[in-house]
């Protein structure tokens, strides 16, 4: 897995290791300080007693977008701003200042309910049905997918399962869709098997660890087996503009290039 540290920008190696993997993790996106604040928030949120582990009576609470200044400092770091333009590109993201949602997964034997493969569709989502909910081949609405970690993720601490490289594959399936698109009902029809064949990868680390994903990621929760519980936001990067796939000063993004590498197999 590549990983980048807070020291520098992004590299050539990196922007390659997104468009062929489709994500990056990066270590210390934000400081430890910081996701010590937006935990303290998220425990008062969850309604659970940090001390008292009787209160952890459910395996995930789920928190809605969150604006207070820990989430604003986070998404606002250097760090973050600097591969959103490598990788989407100067000017053509939306910054945020909030984050959400997040789904707090407690150590529990039961099942979460929420742990099958998946894609995060972007729009649509007016209807009350979620899974007419739609993605399409340009990603309108979504530039990347993100994992923000405020707490230690271990591979016990029910960390995000990711399928390197599966992206690519959902790209294969989205393109003769044209620009509605498909919906999450009928993404989910195969069970994502088109991607079954792809190494997984765990979303583990530090607080402050932010994995940047390519919105046609296939991913999964799982149950937490682990002994702390795990905080972690997963908002979208929003696009400014629409993302295309034949410019002709070929100014093409990781996103688009991503795409462009699926649709050329």
């Amino acid at each position: 897995m590549t990983m980048h540290n807070s020291s520098g920008a992004l590299g050539g190696a990196d922007i390659d290791h997104f468009i062929t993997e489709g994500f990056l993790r990066i270590d210390g996106a934000f400081s430890a300080e910081t996701a010590d604040r937006a935990r303290a928030i998220l425990w008062r949120a969850s309604g659970c007693d940090p001390e008292d582990p009787r209160t952890w009576t459910r395996p995930v609470v789920r928190i809605g977008e969150l604006g207070l200044p820990p989430f604003a400092e986070a998404v606002g770091s250097r760090v973050l701003h600097g591969a959103f333009d490598a990788l989407v590109g100067e000017g053509r993201w939306l910054p945020r200042n909030s984050l959400g949602t997040f789904p707090i997964r407690f150590p529990s034997p039961e099942d979460p309910g929420d742990a099958g493969w998946h894609i995060d569709v972007s729009f649509g989502t007016e209807d009350p049905d979620f899974l007419s909910w739609r993605a399409n081949i340009t990603s309108r609405g979504r530039a990347l997918l993100m994992l923000f970690l405020f707490s230690d993720v271990g591979e016990k601490d029910a960390p995000t399962r990711i399928r390197a490289g599966s992206h690519l594959d959902i790209a294969r399936r989205l393109a003769p869709a044209g620009p509605d698109g498909l919906t999450l009902r009928e993404l989910a029809a195969t069970g994502f098997a088109e991607s079954a064949h792809r190494p997984e990868v765990l979303a583990v680390g530090a607080p402050g660890t932010v994995y940047l994903c390519h919105p046609f990621i296939v991913h999964a929760a799982q149950p937490h087996h682990g002994t702390e519980p795990r905080f972690m936001a997963q908002p979208p990067l929003l696009p400014r503009g629409e993302f295309a796939f034949e410019r002709s000063d070929g100014a093409y993004n990781a996103v688009e290039r991503a795409i462009r590498l699926a649709l050329e197999r």
